[in-house]
């Protein structure tokens, strides 16, 4: 049974307030779902509702039978790969080409790759795997910039390694949003408007639709 997310006010009594800005930082809720069983994709399914109540939602498969049905089926944001062990099975680009229709992202977790020389060479090994059938769209890379770099020894172009821990990440948030609403959302930016030396360049014609 998933439970339902521990409210933020019972975990911090005053929000930390973000380094060189006034406001506090928006502390988010994630759900990790380790999935070694067939019948935990039904748990997951019987439990939408509450599963609805997390920002994030994410999961494991530990097959490659559960790994298909998380691309393909599950409502979920992120589907993990952690290698602490070597994977028993290759990536197949049709399970990950339906994940990246559907929004989904995939998080590497890399933290073993810094311990152990046999993890390095496990991770790095499933990366390039992976990079092959999606390019790197959309993966996502756990930790700050400094560790972009990493992108690269998994095959990504530095533009995508940047990617992987900035957009990709708001993209997975914003996919979140979308998985607890009935309908999906949209996100508007507003767009400047232009300033006086950019109108005198305009051409007559763009003028006057600007000026009407």
């Amino acid at each position: 049974e998933i439970e339902k997310p521990v409210a933020v006010s019972e975990l911090f009594t005053t929000l930390p307030i973000v380094q060189g800005k006034s406001r506090p930082i928006k502390i988010l809720t994630r759900l990790t779902i380790i999935v070694s069983d067939p019948s935990h994709c039904n748990v997951l399914r019987a439990t939408s509702s509450r599963a609805r109540l997390y920002d994030v939602v994410a999961v494991f498969p530990k097959t490659e039978k559960l790994f298909h049905i998380a691309c393909t089926h599950l409502d979920v944001d992120l589907v993990c790969i952690t290698v602490t062990e070597k994977l028993p099975f290759y990536f197949k680009r049709p399970p990950i080409n339906v994940a990246i229709d559907r929004g989904l992202a995939f998080e590497l977790v890399y933290s073993p790759a810094i311990k152990d020389s046999t993890m390095r060479r496990y991770t790095i090994s499933s990366a390039l795997n992976l990079m092959q059938i999606c390019k790197g769209k959309p993966l996502e890379i756990r930790g700050p910039y400094d560790v972009a770099n990493l992108g690269l020894l998994f095959g990504l172009s530095e533009s995508d390694a940047k990617a992987a821990v900035s957009t990709n990440c708001r993209a997975a948030l914003l996919h979140g949003e979308t998985r607890k609403t009935a309908f999906g959302i949209i996100s508007t930016v507003k767009k400047p408007r232009p300033s006086e030396g950019d109108e005198d360049c305009l051409p007559a014609s763009k003028k006057a639709k600007c000026e009407g």
